[in-house]
């Protein structure tokens, strides 16, 4: 059974002169995607930055309420006022609050709603849709969704991201690099899909974010289905690793030992992942840390099969599955956009334990591709286009601003 729905609503206010011209911003994310669901801002003639971070914050809810009146919502915003008023901790006392945090609390049920306070930096969206708002109305227009640069910025992605060719053929390309990746995939995994916007980083430009925390992210080793390319989830046999594998993992294990810089292992709790680590884990004399949230997405009643196997079987289950991220596979497996929501939630919770440090992640084909996914921000199409062999190295940092810098993709030099 699937949990409610859940969306992030970023807003902010301004004033410019407090009181002065004023606007407000905000935006609804998917929050295992970063995928911006809508956006709202408006000027609101005179007024103090309170009551515009107030009046964004109404915006917001209401527009995550338009999409889904049961969601969970977690608003984010960088008014600690706010912030600490509608969780309850602080009292309101101002006049022109007292009416505007009753409107806010009477959207949603308290309990569908919190509350976090985020730096600045780190509620850029919101912000910028507030100043396009004010600048509108300073020239005496209202603020429209389709001059806001994200909109822009992310029609602009897709337009690339669409695969070239004739009117129609659009759908039909994008069918069959699904079916060909699929078919490669059940060596061991698929990649994931959704829509992400989290911006890049590690170009060098901007202030010194300090030492990131870096993923090293490790495909295990070869199993026996891995050859024959079958399904290989978190719902079948767990295979142990082969002959092969059992070479690939101690020649990488010689690879990240001459490189000496990881720190901590860890690993989804698969056999097969798990003895991988292990093997790495001997040669740098460290521990190996068992996370849930690293296992590969489950087939269902496709594990063990091959795709052709599936394809003559399940028909259109797989079609289904080929065509949205939300469909999963026969038999009760996990779908992508699941996937998603549980490897994002791992991710954050590794990041928020080894903040600055170098960690290995053993895991599989889908979460490997995803983190890679999400960290670029790239349309799910990108997913389809990753080689990533059995035993390849990836790297990702993540920067103390939310940024996120891809370092390496699919490194087999040390099986050569």
């Amino acid at each position: 059974m699937q949990g409610p729905v859940r969306f992030v609503v970023e807003a902010d206010g301004g004033s410019r002169g407090n009181p002065g011209p004023a606007g407000y911003g905000a935006v609804v994310l998917d929050p295992a995607t970063g995928e911006t669901l809508a956006e709202r801002a408006e000027y609101i003639g005179v007024a103090t930055n309170n009551v515009a971070e107030y009046k964004g914050l109404i915006a917001g809810l209401r527009a995550a309420r338009e999409l889904s009146p049961d969601a969970v919502v977690q608003v984010r915003m960088d008014s600690k006022l706010v912030v600490e008023q509608m969780s309850g901790r602080w009292k309101i006392k101002h006049p022109d609050m007292k009416p505007l945090a009753a409107e806010a609390a009477t959207i949603l049920p308290r309990g569908q709603v919190t509350y976090e306070w985020i730096p600045r930096e780190r509620n850029k969206h919101a912000d910028r849709l507030a100043n396009e708002a004010m600048d509108a109305g300073k020239r005496g227009k209202q603020w429209e969704p389709s001059a806001s640069t994200a909109d822009l910025d992310t029609s602009a992605a897709r337009a690339l991201a669409a695969p070239q060719g004739p009117p129609g053929d659009a759908a039909k390309g994008a069918a069959a690099v699904r079916a060909a990746l699929a078919s490669a995939s059940a060596s061991g995994g698929s990649a994931g899909a959704g829509t992400a916007t989290t911006p890049t980083g590690g170009q060098g430009w901007g202030p010194d974010m300090g030492t990131p925390a870096t993923f090293v992210l490790l495909r295990h080793g070869e199993t026996v289905l891995t050859p024959q390319k079958r399904f290989s989830g978190s719902g079948g046999a767990d295979p142990e690793l082969s002959p092969a594998g059992r070479r690939q993992a101690s020649a990488v294990a010689g690879a990240l030992a001459a490189r000496g810089t990881v720190q901590t292992i860890v690993s989804s709790p698969l056999r097969r992942c798990r003895e991988t680590a292990q093997a790495v884990a001997d040669r740098l004399g460290l521990e190996v840390t068992v996370e849930e949230g690293l296992r590969e997405v489950d087939f269902g009643a496709w594990e063990g099969l091959t795709f052709a196997e599936v394809k003559e079987r399940f028909p259109d289950d797989l079609q289904a599955w080929l065509d949205s991220p939300k469909a999963a596979p026969t038999g009760g497996g996990e779908s992508f956009a699941a996937a998603t929501r549980r490897i994002s939630a791992t991710r954050d919770r590794l990041l928020a334990a080894h903040a600055g440090r170098t960690v290995l992640l053993v895991t599989h084909v889908t979460p490997v591709k995803m983190l890679v996914r999400l960290a670029l921000g790239a349309p799910p199409e990108s997913l389809f286009r990753m080689e990533l062999s059995a035993a390849s190295l990836s790297a990702v940092a993540y920067y103390a601003d939310g940024n996120a810098s891809v370092r390496l993709l699919n490194d087999t030099s040390h099986l050569r």
